[in-house]
């Protein structure tokens, strides 16, 4: 499942697959909060959102996306706390969580870090053998993150646990 974080509208996307082959689509939504609702409220709407997707669709891992710093920090403040909320649900219930670039994103599903969110909705649509992009961009944006983690999560995995099993080795040697 792929987590686009924010504060108004927070991206959903699901698909199933295995790296080599593409994914299949499963659903897509947002799970939205009126800007005049107290922030604390909006957070408690996301976290109960996102609780409806695990609880549904029961995702094996939840790839969110890295939060990074913008002009506006405002927004992005807002952005990184929907991402914690999503963090913490799939915690909760035990799933792995890993976090992706926007530009890793975009160039695990059009081969450009640097492409567009048309582009990025094209591509998503063409890869899980959509008629359209899904609505809104917010929606394609998690299931790119998705798409993203079925073909590069797995190795990313693989790596963060050679990494901490080396570690623990050398830990070892020096007790």
């Amino acid at each position: 499942m792929g987590v686009d974080p924010g504060l108004t509208r927070c991206g959903v996307g699901v698909v199933e697959g295995v790296v080599g082959r593409s994914p299949t689509f499963v659903d897509c939504g947002v799970v939205r909060t009126p800007p005049d609702l107290d922030h604390a409220q909006r957070l408690l709407r996301i976290e109960q959102g996102l609780e409806e997707w695990v609880t549904r669709v029961r995702p094996e891992a939840v790839a969110v996306e890295r939060v990074f710093a913008q002009h506006n920090l405002q927004s992005v403040a807002g952005t990184a706390q929907a991402a914690g909320i999503a963090m913490l649900v799939a915690a909760r219930h035990g799933i792995p969580v890993v976090l992706h670039t926007p530009s890793e994103v975009k160039a695990a599903v059009t081969g450009s870090g640097r492409a567009d969110k048309a582009q990025v909705g094209l591509m998503v649509a063409r890869i899980c053998r959509l008629e359209a992009p899904p609505r809104p961009a917010d929606a394609a944006d998690a299931v790119a993150l998705a798409i993203t983690h079925v073909w590069r999560g797995a190795a990313t995995n693989r790596y963060s646990e050679l990494v901490a099993a080396a570690a623990a080795h050398r830990k070892r040697g020096r007790a």
